[in-house]
């Protein structure tokens, strides 16, 4: 009896170590190329933003902020995970990309980025991230020389915004052909938004049979635009002037031009970096009548109307400006992939490829936003690209083209 229960105690325990053994879970080993971010069970994934949200361009980041933030309240979790955010300042400079850059990269728990707001940011910014290999998308870098593989495009770099390209070739058709005009100037800053986009208009107007009189440029800062004026009349004058840049350029420009002899019948045009309540406010009634192009932001349905519902609710406010929706787009992206590429194990633990992450975005094909129908190139351009042309009335931005 007794070598029985010996023996019966034996087998127990040895039926005990091997089921512990053979129940016991694989150990995870990253394979990605890249390196893997790992989140325990309960811990938030992390991303970040780096958009312009102080001085006076910060309603064009804050908008944008926001967008990125009803995009969490609307998804909530994640694989079964909370979301969490870190917000940086990408300053609208180069200097500010550069600074947000770094310290979201010195953070090895984030995973990906939405930013920046500028292009100017966007050029040091991506090959920060690009190098540290992170991934950004941006909702509203638009120069084109961020998605040129043979100029400042870095891997692991996308946007949701429009390309230049195509918003240059807008603001030409609609000022040879819809306004009649046939000579026009061009004034940037230098940046590479401001420059991108006014050389696309040159290209544009040009080709269509337009005549540039004028392209020119002022500095960031700058507060007398006479001198760069005076020498615009002096070469046309033009029947239209477009001058692409921020808020506190485009107000000195728009007041001071209609002082400036040969200037007074000439219409002006601005862009997307000049379209919001601060903008408007700047401007004031020196810029009755003038125009703006932009994100067509006429969207529909009912994502956008629970959208707006919640922005209103939440912030106390309607839009501020025109890349909100471009922001949400980018952020539900994000989540889409890491729901596609995460391995998750049975305890909720979340292993991220970083290297699969950016796979993924590059990948994106028929993704359904508010701003339509999203898919993305090699080289990360992932907008359904629409333009439109607004008018200054009454303080308002009108929508007039199309």
């Amino acid at each position: 009896m007794k070598r029985t229960f010996l023996l019966l105690s034996a087998l127990v325990i040895a039926a005990m170590i091997l089921s512990a053994c053979g129940g016991a879970a694989e150990e995870f080993v990253c394979e990605d190329e890249i390196g893997c971010v790992t989140y325990g069970p309960g811990e938030p994934i992390r991303i970040a933003t780096a958009l312009v949200i102080s001085g006076p361009d910060s309603q064009l980041g804050l908008d944008s902020q926001y967008g990125v933030e009803i995009a969490m309240g609307f998804k909530g979790e994640v694989l079964g995970h909370p979301i969490d955010l870190q917000a940086e300042d990408d300053g609208c400079s180069a200097e500010g990309g550069q600074a947000a850059g770094q310290k979201i990269v010195s953070d090895p728990t984030i995973l990906g980025v939405v930013g920046t707001s500028c292009s100017g940011a966007g050029v040091p910014m991506s090959k920060v991230i690009s190098e540290a290999g992170y991934f950004m998308v941006s909702p509203s870098n638009t120069s084109p020389v961020l998605t040129d593989p043979d100029n400042a495009w870095n891997p692991g770099y996308l946007r949701t915004a429009h390309n230049d390209k195509v918003q240059g070739a807008a603001i030409a058709d609609f000022a040879f052909n819809v306004l009649g005009l046939k000579t026009a100037a061009a004034i940037h800053d230098g940046d590479p938004y401001t420059e991108g986009l006014a050389n696309a208009f040159r290209n544009s107007f040009e080709e269509i049979g337009g005549e540039i009189v004028a392209y020119t440029a002022v500095n960031k800062g700058d507060t007398d635009m006479r001198p760069v004026l005076t020498a615009v009349a002096a070469a046309g004058p033009p029947e239209f002037i477009y001058y692409p840049i921020f808020t506190a350029e485009c107000a000195f420009i728009t007041k001071q031009a209609k002082e400036v002899a040969g200037l007074e019948n000439t219409v002006l045009a601005a862009a997307d970096g000049c379209i919001s309540d601060a903008a408007a406010d700047a401007i004031g009634e020196a810029g009755e009548g003038m125009y703006f192009s932009g994100p067509d932001i006429a969207f529909t349905g009912d994502l956008y109307e629970r959208f707006k519902e919640t922005y209103r609710e939440k912030y106390g406010t309607d839009t501020l400006s025109v890349f909100h929706a471009h922001a949400f787009d980018a952020a539900n992206m994000i989540f889409a992939c890491v729901e596609k590429v995460a391995v998750q194990e049975e305890d909720g633990t979340l292993h991220i490829g970083r290297q699969a992450m950016r796979d993924c975005l590059y990948a994106t094909e028929g993704f359904e936003g508010i701003t339509g129908t999203l898919t993305c190139d090699q080289y990360g351009d992932c907008a359904d690209p629409k333009i439109s042309v607004s008018q200054l009335q009454n303080g308002e931005y009108v929508r007039v083209w199309p």
